[in-house]
């Protein structure tokens, strides 16, 4: 029986050496990589079972990371590692198209179960629906009747986590959680509301789509 491959995607090298012994043991086969550029590199060479996937990596934030296999045709199941475990971030990996989430520290025992059952499900390409909008996980794009717009990794996150509570408002802490959950932050003040208001002009290619509403003093809300 072939040995199920397994990615891992980790800068921490001792941790990275401990996964790989961990996951061996447990019968997988496994490629481990430093970085994001590498770790994608290595995907498209040999297309994994599944992915293990560091939030915070040197090069990359590991949810562009996940959004770049997928738009290159990698649709393994992917399982963000990361340092932080509040809902707003586990929401913006899902949104990533991230299939799971574990929070570090973690049990070695635990990983290898959950990698498991992630191989058994298969590969990703979820939808989310939200007033008969489709947002796919695989492409980042969205889809209403037969039209179709490509989304960027952080308006795929944006959209995803409005889509995710339709007729709720989302408080703007919390969205910008949700678009960079490692803490770092957007650029200025005023860069949500250029994400927004650019996901705003493409969910105007479709005449019947719900649109992004401000709600003074409460943030956003798909209605």
């Amino acid at each position: 029986m072939t040995q199920p491959q397994v990615l891992v995607v980790e800068d921490d090298p001792e941790l990275r050496e401990i996964l790989r012994r961990a996951l061996e043991r447990d019968g997988l086969a496994v490629t481990a990589r430093g970085t994001g550029g590498d770790g994608l590199r290595a995907a498209e060479r040999h297309p994994p079972d599944v992915v293990v996937l560091d939030v915070g990596l040197p090069d990359a934030d590991g949810r562009d990371v996940c959004a770049a296999l997928r738009a290159r045709g990698v649709h393994a199941p992917v399982l963000f590692l990361t340092a932080r475990g509040e809902l707003p971030d586990r929401l913006a990996g899902f949104g990533a198209g991230g299939d799971d989430y574990l929070a570090k520290p973690f049990d070695l025992e635990e990983l290898a179960m959950r990698l498991r059952a992630l191989i058994r499900r298969g590969g990703s390409g979820r939808t989310l629906e939200a007033a008969g909008l489709r947002l796919d996980e695989a492409t980042h794009a969205a889809h209403m009747g037969d039209r179709r717009v490509p989304l960027t990794p952080t308006e795929f996150r944006l959209l995803a986590r409005l889509a995710a509570e339709p007729g709720v408002a989302i408080g703007r802490r919390e969205l910008r959680a949700a678009l960079w959950p490692l803490g770092d932050g957007p650029p200025s003040r005023n860069t949500l509301d250029v994400h927004v208001a650019r996901v705003r002009r493409k969910l105007e290619a479709f005449p019947d789509a719900p649109g992004i509403t401000t709600v003074p003093g409460a943030g956003y809300v798909l209605k």
